[in-house]
């Protein structure tokens, strides 16, 4: 759990309207609240701020603001809130405790906190040293919904002389809105995305009715195509909520548009399809290159709203990460060089606890697939990051981009604790919303190593060195050799704990028991290497034979059931009734999941002991479906399987929320994630969350302003928000979005057998423009697929019988960069759709790139009575040679070339070509090329002014 502590600003508020200050009136009936933390018990001022110029602070349960003197208006010197909800026509009652060091007035405000900063209410009131109790009512001539640009303030300013007002017990009631704002948009909560054909179709109605209700399925064209009746449920614990059961499995029609309706109730549409699932396998894995630090996210991978420079390289006005200090506090001797991996959530942190289980989980996902399941939707050119066509499996490629970070953590050799890793390395101080990855300026700090670090970087490097033994020899024993000292290091230092205090610009991850970071570390050791000694500590450890396996499920703090999954999947020497009772665990944990999803109206694989959810709950909802879906490869049973799809179903919109929470997916997915570039909700220029992103989820301890002002009192599975601001429900994490990546290769894999295997339609002939000595641009029309739709293209470079994918894009224009100068090209067209079929090459094109660095030519004319002879050198002034060349340049009158030799002479008017022949076509750096013509002329023959080699411009 991360706690994320966010401050907005103070604002002016422009004097317009006037307060009402005097007895107190009655407050609304329903007395909701709508100020948070007036009372400052908690001993914090969250979310209360102090404007420039003033500090503010917590102090004998009171907040004090310390007031400059000397200012001119109310409004230089303020404290409050924001994001306080009004609505036009109701009443409010402020009602406060206020005392200062010497008397003066002060202004209680309501308006808007933005541009153009309407004013609900100003109240002018005198402070005296003595505490006073105050009460304003007034009546709002504005709305502002909850978490929207409402605020209240205290202006303190315009005074001469210094002094300090203290506020307590500060209450602001009115409204008839209930927290949360209006009701769901559905009585209908269906996977918003797509069902598999073959395999269960259920939703959720909510109706407090305890008959039957006619369900209608109807089609995308309005049509009815099946019907039944409900289930009647009754009371569901979870959600607060009456619910029935509507079951349309016998439907099996692939098709998009589908809704299900009961009375005047309609879901949101959705498909029955695999292609959904099949997009979410690649989406879910693509948001890992989205989150990488330490290199340009290219516009040819992402498209070019998702394209940011690289981050965190001391570019300014980064301070960078290849040489990052430990914290001042801290006397390490060293600074490492720390560039890569992936930003862990919505801030720019990298925590290798985090970054363990996250790595774990994608190199699982492939090694799983390889042993139990089809690895081929995870191979070379499968996703669309830079390294896609190096012959090693895309999956890997990502996973090593972080495992090489978790490396880079390690304490060198002669320092204190040398081998063991720091737990993590992230801002000074935590850095605003929003605030691009480029654009942090904060000093960079590298937090004291941990046992749990240096047991999940001697965990995962063992693990990667088995996937890379054969692929890359070299890297494979350079990951064992780093694991054993990483695990030597730990057994040497076995308590070296993560402070809990350390969560000053990134959060803290401490854990307090590391006994089952131990037990994985060594069970990837053993199963890497087979020594004794990993055996040893495999089968002394109070985990061993699946303990770690409980209906919580596994996370970053809890990595024993880690161990015990490649324990049973990937084959040992350990005694055969060893590994039936690991894998008897994973059933049991299985069917204990299941029991309790037949008892949800919203069937989802997670539970607590006291019913609440947590931050993260959908990461564990995905870990649990995991164990679901090994439940169903250890033992085929379709139960297993049903109850991981079941998993998928709640992800993806069959819950109270009504949400998808997987951003792209679904007709209404999450879209203002907590992050600090997809932040379009406050900045428009910026963008909103890109497709596979999973949100947090429902956290009951509502641990954010914003998901405390609008959730209080929600049920567990109802507290959630859409919005930036939710930290506590609305982040993205690597670890989320790692269980949610092998949930939906699991899940598209076992739905391929409908998978779309029709191919697209072919895309139209390339054109090709903009041609330069690096690039090109390609336009062409677009392919066809009535069934899954078109995902993508690849432009294909085609020479003899090699292929070369020189980029992908989803649209069809692509920006081809990188390209050998003096080169000839032919390029193809290849469409994809929604299941990942290829369609046939387009037509091909052909061009040639200009040649690269500078040229200069030399023009000299013999001239006679109406004639000449012009003698021409061409010279590579560059530094790449040319391959070709063809010079053009315009006489200035009536010339006309007569007879040329050493090229190919060529006149349309004034301009005139000379083309390179077979012999004189290479041109070294710094070699010339002697060409020239007969030429004839009346009236004056002047020289031509400006010469160009393949259109670029000569000296």
């Amino acid at each position: 759990m991360r706690a994320r502590k966010l401050r907005a600003g103070p604002v002016l508020l422009v004097v317009v309207a006037l307060g009402l200050a005097g007895a107190a009136a009655p407050a609304s009936a329903a007395d909701y609240e709508r100020l948070l933390n007036g009372s400052f018990s908690s001993g914090t001022s969250d979310p209360w701020w102090a404007g420039s110029g003033t500090t503010g602070r917590v102090t004998g349960g009171e907040f004090c603001t310390d007031v400059p003197g000397g200012t001119a208006n109310g409004y230089d010197a303020l404290s409050g809130q924001n994001g306080v909800p009004f609505e036009a026509g109701q009443q409010y009652t402020l009602t406060f405790d206020a005392h200062a060091t010497t008397t003066q007035q002060i202004s209680a405000v309501a308006g808007e906190a933005v541009s153009p900063y309407r004013q609900i209410s100003r109240t002018d009131l005198t402070v005296t040293p003595s505490t006073q109790h105050f009460t304003v009512t007034f009546t709002s001539t504005l709305d502002f919904p909850a978490a929207g640009n409402g605020q209240l303030a205290f202006w303190f300013g315009g005074q001469a002389a210094a002094n300090t007002v203290c506020l307590d017990n500060i209450s602001l009631i009115g409204g008839v809105l209930p927290p949360g704002g209006l009701p769901p948009t559905s009585g209908i909560r269906v996977n918003q995305e797509s069902y598999a054909p073959g395999l269960p179709k259920r939703a959720t109605l909510i109706s407090d009715s305890a008959t039957a209700q006619t369900w209608t399925l109807k089609n995308s064209a309005g049509t009815a195509v099946a019907t039944g009746r409900t289930t009647p449920r009754g009371a569901d614990a979870a959600s607060g909520e009456n619910v029935h059961e509507i079951d349309f499995s016998a439907y099996d029609t692939v098709g998009t548009g589908y809704t299900l309706s009961v009375g005047t109730e309609t879901s949101f549409p959705f498909g029955i399809s695999a292609a959904g699932l099949q997009r979410l396998r690649s989406d879910s894995l693509a948001f890992f290159y989205h989150q990488r630090s330490g290199i340009a996210i290219g516009a040819a991978y992402v498209g070019a709203a998702y394209a940011r420079p690289a981050g965190h390289v001391n570019v300014a006005p980064n301070q960078g990460d290849d040489n990052v200090p430990c914290r001042a506090d801290l006397d390490c001797g060293y600074t490492l060089d720390v560039r890569g991996g992936w930003y862990d959530a919505g801030d720019h942190g990298k925590y290798v606890v985090n970054g363990g289980i996250a790595a774990w989980e994608l190199l699982d996902e492939y090694e799983r697939a390889v042993r139990l399941g089809d690895a081929s939707a995870l191979g070379d050119g499968t996703l669309a990051i830079p390294e896609r066509a190096n012959g090693v499996p895309d999956i890997l490629d990502e996973a090593r981009w972080e495992v090489d970070f978790l490396l880079a953590m390690q304490v060198p050799d002669g320092a204190p604790r040398a081998g063991m890793v720091h737990h993590k390395i992230h801002d000074a101080q935590w850095t605003s919303l929003p605030t691009r990855p480029d654009q942090d300026s904060q000093p960079r700090r590298l937090s004291p190593p941990s046992t749990a670090a240096t047991l999940n970087m001697a965990a995962v490097a063992a693990q990667a060195s088995r996937l890379w033994r054969t692929t890359d020899p070299a890297y494979s024993a350079k990951l064992l050799a780093a694991a054993r000292k990483a695990y030597a290091a730990a057994k040497a230092n076995p308590a070296v704990l993560a402070d809990p205090n350390d969560g000053t610009g990134g959060g803290t991850y401490s854990d307090n028991t590391v006994t089952d970071e131990f037990y994985w570390a060594a069970a990837e050791l053993f199963t890497t290497t087979g020594e004794s000694a990993y055996r040893a500590d495999v089968t002394g450890s109070p985990l061993y034979r699946g303990k770690s396996f409980t209906t919580h499920g596994f996370d970053w703090a809890s990595t024993g059931a880690l161990g015990d999954i490649t324990l049973a999947v990937v084959p040992t020497d350990l005694p055969a009734a060893d590994v039936a009772a690991i894998r008897t665990a994973i059933t049991t944990a299985a069917d204990s999941h299941l029991a309790q999803m037949a008892e949800m109206g919203y069937p989802a694989p997670y539970r607590t002991a006291d019913g609440s959810y947590e931050w993260g709950s959908n990461g564990l909802v995905a870990n649990n479906g995991v164990v679901l879906a090994l439940a169903y490869d250890l033992t085929r049973q379709a139960r297993y399987r049903d109850g991981a799809f079941a998993a998928m179903d709640y992800l993806l919109g069959r819950n109270p929320a009504n949400y998808s929470y997987v951003s792209g997916h679904g007709d209404q997915p999450v879209r203002n994630v907590h992050h600090r570039f997809w932040a379009h909700q406050l900045d428009a220029s910026l963008p909103s969350a890109p497709p596979g992103a999973l949100s947090g989820g429902p956290n009951s301890g509502l641990q954010d302003p914003t998901a405390a002002r609008l959730l209080t009192g929600c049920a567990p599975q109802r507290c959630f928000v859409d919005d930036i601001q939710a930290y506590s429900v609305n982040e993205v994490a690597i670890n989320w979005n790692a269980a949610l990546a092998w949930l939906a290769g699991w899940t598209a894999e076992k739905s391929a057998s409908t998978v779309d295997t029709t191919p697209p339609s072919a895309p139209g002939t390339p054109a090709v423009s903009a041609v330069s000595d690096s690039g090109a641009t390609v336009t062409w029309t677009a392919a066809a697929d009535p069934e899954s739709g078109v995902r993508g293209y690849d432009v294909v470079r085609v020479a003899g019988s090699v292929r070369t994918v020189l980029t992908t894009v989803t649209g069809t224009t692509a920006t081809l960069t990188g390209l050998s100068p003096s080169t000839a090209y032919t390029v193809v067209v290849v469409a994809r759709n929604g299941a990942g079929t290829p369609s046939p090459d387009s037509p091909a094109a052909s061009f040639t790139t200009r040649p690269a660095g500078g040229c200069a030519v030399t023009y000299a004319a013999n001239t006679w009575n109406g004639g000449f002879t012009a003698t021409v050198t061409v010279k590579n002034t560059g530094t790449t040679a040319w391959k070709g060349w063809k010079l053009g340049f315009t006489f200035p009158g009536t010339q006309k070339v007569t007879q040329g030799w050493s090229a190919t002479w060529a006149q349309s008017g004034a301009e005139v070509t000379a083309t390179a022949l077979s012999w004189n076509a290479a041109v070294a750096p710094g070699q010339s090329v002697a060409i020239g013509f007969n030429g004839s002329y009346t009236g004056s023959n002047t020289n031509p002014a400006a010469f160009a080699i393949d259109g670029r411009t000569c000296g």
